[in-house]
C-alpha cells in the first residue's frame, strides 16, 4: 500500500476491529495498538526517516491500551540533526485518516529535559514503547528516563501526591458521583497510572489483588462510552448510562454503575495504602520518622500488623487487648489470635478510629483471613466496640473503608451488601447508600450529647436506610430488617423496638414539620402518638438532622431545621416530666452482707466476680463486676475511680447508693463493671491493698495519675464534642438534685468528676454511670452537706464546675 492510500486502509480496519462481534476488553485495546502499531511503523519506513531515529509510543498508548476515541501519543527520537520535513511526512497521514494524534520530536536529552521539568511528560515516558526505527535508541531513553525517576522520586512523588489531591478535589470522587469522570475523578484510570509510577520507583509498591480487574473495568466501560457517544469522553453522564449498560451487557445503568463504583473502591483503596507507604518511606529517609525495616516491600505480609517481628521495629504502643500503634497505624500485638478472639476485628477498628488512626494493610488483610465469625447474639463487648467505631465521628470512615475493601463489614453484617455500592438517582443526594449511612453515622456522632442514648443513635444512623434496595417503601422494610440485625447484635426488646422504631420514622418528623400545620395541636399528637416517650423523641431528631446534613446541603436548610426543632420543642413539652433513671433494686444478700461488713470492720469489702464471654472462643475474663462496700467519706467517689483508673481499669457502668445495716452511719455500695483497658485485670487482694491507702491517704491518687499522663507519649486521639452538664428538670427527683453528665469516655474520667463533685462541697447520695460505647451517659444524685436539694443557683455552679474540670 502507497502512503496516499494508508490513511483510507488503516481506518477500514480499524472499523472492522471495532464491529467485530465477540471482540472487546482488553483483547480488543490490544488488537486496536497493534494495528496502530502497523500503520505508524509503516508511515515511518515510507518517510524514509534516517539511522538515529525512532518512533515511540508513550502514554496509554505506550502501555498498548487504545480505547477506540484514544490519541496515538508518540515522540519521534533523533540524535542528531534531521531533515525539517521528516515528522510532517510521518504526521500527515494520520491527520488524514482522521487520528487524533499527540506528538513530540525530542533528541534524548531534551526527551529528559522536558521530563524534569514537566511531571506529566516524565509519567508519559515512563510507559514509552518502541514502535519503529533504532530500537537501541529507545531503549537507552527508557532506562535514562527510569534512572532519573527514581534517583528524584523523593521530590517528584510528592509532586505527583499533590496533582493526585489537586484532580481529586476538581474532579470528585468516582464511587459517589451520578455521572463520574471515568479517568480524572479520585480512584479512576489517571491514579491507577500513578500508582504504576510509584511502583517504578522501587520505593513501595500497591496491594495488587483486584487492581487489574478494576482497572481493566473502569477501561471497558470507558471504550463503550466512546463507542455510544462518538466522541473521546470520560463523563459517563445519565443519559448514556443505559446504552452503555446494554453494549457491555449489563442488565441496566444501575448495575453498571455498582460495577464503576466497586472497581473506583479498589483503586482508591490501593492509592490509599500505596501514599501511606510512600510516606512512610520518605519520613525515614528524610531522619522525620523511625526506621523501619522492610519498608519498600510492606505488602509481604511479614512485620507490619501480621504478629512477626521485623528487625529494628521497637515503637508499639498499646491501644486496646491485642491492639497496638506502630508506626502510625494500628495493628495486632505480637500475641493477638484472631481465630480465638472473634471480636478483635471490631476492637482494633474501634480502637484505630477512637486514636485517629487507620488499620494496617497487613492488619486487615490477616483479619479477613483468620478472624472467626461472631457468635450469634453478638458478645455485649462486640456491640459496644462497633458503638465505639461509629462514635468516632470523621476518623471511623478510612476505618470502615478499609474493611469494607477486605470484605470484613459484610461478613460482620450480611444485609450490608444490598447496600454497597447502590447509587442514589436524585440530585438531593451526595452519595451512595452505603457511604450516606456511614456519614449520616458521622454526623450523629457530633450529637450523642443531645441524647441520653448515644448508643442508639449511632447504631440507627448507620442502620436507617438498609431497607434501599429491598421492594416497597425503604422505610417499612428498614424495620423488618433492624429488628433482625438488632437481635443478632444483642440488643434487648427495648432496645430493638426503640431501634425499629427510629428506622421506621426516620422521615417522619421532617415530613410533619415541613407538611403540616405547625401550630394545629394534631400535628404534635401525631409525633407524640409515634414516639410515645421524651427519650424517643431525643433520638428520632438527632437523628433526623444527621440524616438530612449528611444527605447533602439541598435536603438540610434553616428554614426546615427551625420547623422541625420548633415541632419537637413543642412535642417535648407535651411529653416532659419523670426521670429516665432506673430506681434502685433492693440489695442483694452479698451486697448485705458486704456493707455490714464495712460498716462492722470501718474499712473497704469487696468482691470480685468474674464475667467470661458466652461463648466458646472466649479465653480471657471481659470484665468484672466489683461489688464495693465503704464507709461514707468525703471525695469517696473520685477516690476509687482514681484507684480504678490507676490499674488502667475502665468503668462499663456504676451504680452508688447508702445503706445503714447495722445503724452504725452510712455505708456507700457500689456496684460496678469494669474492665481492662490492656493486659490482665488486677488481683483482688492489689486493688483492695491499694483502695486501702487511697482512703487513709497514703497513696496519692491524683498525682500518680498525673505522673503517669506525663510519661506517657501523647498521641493524637480525636475530636470529640465538648462535654455537657446540665441540671435534670426539678421533676426527676423529689429528696436530691441531678446532674446529668454527658462527655468523652476516657481513663480517669470517673475520678476528675468525683474530684469536682467533692471540691463543690455537695455529696452524692447515688449514681447511676453508663458507658455506651465512647460516650459515657452519667447521672447523679446530689445534696448539700445536710441532705437537701441544692437550690437552682447552687445547682447550676456545681454544673458548671463539673463541666470545667472536664475541659
Amino acid at each position: 500500500m502507497t502512503s496516499t492510500d494508508q490513511p483510507s486502509e488503516y481506518a477500514a480496519a480499524r472499523a472492522r476491529l471495532l464491529a467485530e462481534p465477540g471482540l472487546g476488553g482488553v483483547a480488543r485495546r490490544t488488537a486496536l495498538s497493534r494495528l496502530a502499531d502497523d500503520w505508524l511503523a509503516s508511515l515511518y519506513a515510507a518517510a524514509g526517516a534516517p539511522s538515529g531515529t525512532a518512533l515511540v509510543a508513550v502514554g496509554g498508548y505506550g502501555r498498548g491500551e487504545l480505547s477506540p476515541r484514544s490519541d496515538l501519543d508518540v515522540v519521534l527520537l533523533h540524535s542528531g540533526p534531521i531533515d525539517p520535513a521528516l515528522p510532517e511526512r510521518i504526521w500527515y497521514p494520520v491527520w488524514d485518516g482522521g487520528a487524533a494524534l499527540d506528538h513530540a520530536v525530542r533528541t534524548p536529552a531534551e526527551a529528559r529535559a522536558v521530563a524534569a521539568e514537566d511531571l506529566k511528560a516524565q509519567l508519559g515516558l515512563l510507559d514509552a514503547r518502541h514502535l519503529a526505527g533504532d530500537p537501541e535508541l529507545t531503549a537507552g531513553l527508557r532506562s535514562q528516563v527510569l534512572a532519573d525517576w527514581r534517583a528524584t522520586a523523593p521530590k517528584r512523588l510528592p509532586e505527583l501526591r499533590r496533582s493526585c489531591l489537586e484532580r481529586a478535589e476538581r474532579h470528585g470522587e468516582l464511587s459517589f458521583l451520578l455521572e463520574p469522570d471515568l479517568k480524572e475523578a479520585r480512584g479512576g484510570l489517571r491514579d491507577v497510572v500513578a500508582l504504576n509510577a510509584i511502583a517504578a520507583s522501587w520505593l513501595a509498591d500497591a496491594p495488587r489483588d483486584g487492581l487489574e480487574a478494576a482497572a481493566a473495568r473502569l477501561a471497558d466501560v470507558r471504550d463503550a462510552l466512546h463507542l455510544t457517544t462518538g466522541r473521546a469522553t470520560e463523563r459517563l453522564a445519565l443519559q448514556e448510562q443505559d446504552q452503555v449498560a446494554a453494549r457491555l451487557g449489563v442488565l441496566d445503568a444501575d448495575i453498571l454503575l455498582r460495577q464503576v463504583y466497586e472497581a473506583a473502591r479498589t483503586i482508591s483503596y490501593a492509592g490509599d495504602v500505596t501514599w501511606r507507604s510512600v510516606e512512610r518511606v520518605l519520613a525515614a529517609r528524610s531522619g522525620r520518622g523511625r526506621r523501619v525495616s522492610r519498608l519498600a516491600f510492606p505488602f509481604t505480609g511479614v512485620g507490619r500488623g501480621s504478629g512477626a517481628v521485623a528487625r529494628g521495629v521497637v515503637d508499639r504502643r498499646p491501644l486496646a487487648e491485642g491492639v497496638v500503634e506502630q508506626d502510625g497505624e494500628a495493628v495486632l500485638a505480637q500475641g493477638a489470635r484472631p481465630g480465638q478472639d472473634p471480636v478483635l476485628a471490631l476492637r482494633a477498628a474501634a480502637a484505630a478510629a477512637q486514636a485517629g488512626l487507620t488499620v494496617g494493610y497487613a492488619t486487615v488483610r490477616r483479619l479477613a483471613a483468620e478472624a472467626r465469625p461472631l457468635p450469634v447474639p453478638w458478645p455485649d463487648e462486640a456491640r459496644e466496640q462497633l458503638i465505639t467505631l461509629l462514635g468516632a465521628g470523621e476518623a471511623a470512615i478510612p476505618v470502615w473503608e478499609a474493611y469494607e475493601a477486605e470484605g470484613l463489614i459484610t461478613r460482620l453484617l450480611p444485609d450490608w451488601e444490598r447496600v454497597r455500592c447502590r447509587p442514589q438517582r436524585n440530585a438531593v443526594h451526595r452519595w451512595t447508600v452505603d457511604r450516606h449511612l456511614i456519614e449520616t453515622a458521622v454526623k450523629a456522632a457530633a450529637m450523642t450529647r443531645r441524647v441520653a442514648r448515644p448508643d442508639l443513635l449511632l447504631v440507627a444512623a448507620l442502620l436507617h436506610d438498609i431497607g434501599k434496595g429491598w421492594p416497597g417503601d425503604h422505610s417499612e422494610a428498614g424495620e423488618v430488617i433492624v429488628r433482625d440485625v438488632a437481635a443478632r447484635m444483642g440488643f434487648d426488646k427495648t432496645d430493638t423496638d426503640t431501634l425499629a422504631l427510629l428506622v421506621r420514622h426516620h422521615l417522619t418528623l421532617v415530613d410533619t414539620a415541613t407538611r403540616r400545620d405547625p401550630d394545629d395541636p394534631a400535628t404534635v399528637d401525631l409525633i407524640t402518638k409515634v414516639v410515645g416517650t421524651l427519650p424517643h423523641l431525643e433520638l428520632l431528631h438527632a437523628l433526623t438532622e444527621a440524616d438530612a446534613t449528611a444527605t447533602g446541603p439541598a435536603a438540610w436548610s434553616g428554614w426546615r431545621a427551625s420547623l422541625v426543632r420548633g415541632l419537637a420543642e413543642r412535642a417535648a413539652e407535651r411529653l416532659a416530666g419523670g426521670s429516665s433513671y432506673p430506681a434502685d433494686a433492693e440489695p442483694t444478700a452479698e451486697e448485705e452482707r458486704l456493707a455490714v461488713e464495712a460498716g462492722r470492720t470501718g474499712g473497704p469489702a469487696l468482691t470480685l466476680l468474674a464475667q467470661t464471654q458466652q461463648d466458646s472462643f472466649a479465653t480471657e475474663p471481659m470484665g468484672v463486676e466489683l461489688t464495693l462496700a465503704l464507709p461514707d467519706q468525703p471525695g469517696l467517689l473520685g477516690t476509687v475511680a482514681g484507684v480504678l483508673a490507676l490499674h488502667r481499669l475502665t468503668v462499663r457502668s456504676a451504680g452508688l447508693r447508702e445503706l445503714d445495716p447495722v445503724g452504725a452511719g452510712p455505708v456507700l455500695l457500689l456496684s460496678w463493671t469494669v474492665a481492662a483497658e490492656y493486659g490482665e485485670l488486677p488481683e483482688g487482694a492489689r486493688l483492695r491493698a491499694d483502695l486501702r491507702r487511697a482512703l487513709d491517704g497514703s497513696l496519692d491518687v491524683a498525682r500518680k495519675l498525673a505522673e503517669r499522663d506525663a510519661a506517657a507519649p501523647r498521641r493524637r486521639g480525636i475530636a470529640t464534642p465538648p462535654p455537657v452538664v446540665s441540671v435534670a428538670p426539678g421533676g426527676a427527683s423529689s429528696s436530691a438534685t441531678v446532674l446529668e453528665v454527658r462527655a468523652h469516655d476516657a481513663p480517669g474520667l470517673l475520678h476528675r468528676i468525683g474530684r469536682a463533685l467533692d471540691a463543690a462541697g455537695v455529696r452524692v447520695r447515688t449514681a447511676h454511670v453508663s458507658t455506651l460505647g465512647a460516650d459515657a451517659v452519667d447521672a447523679f444524685y446530689v445534696t448539700d452537706p445536710a441532705g437537701r436539694p441544692l437550690t437552682a443557683e447552687r445547682a447550676r455552679e456545681v454544673a458548671v464546675a463539673v463541666q470545667a474540670a472536664l475541659g
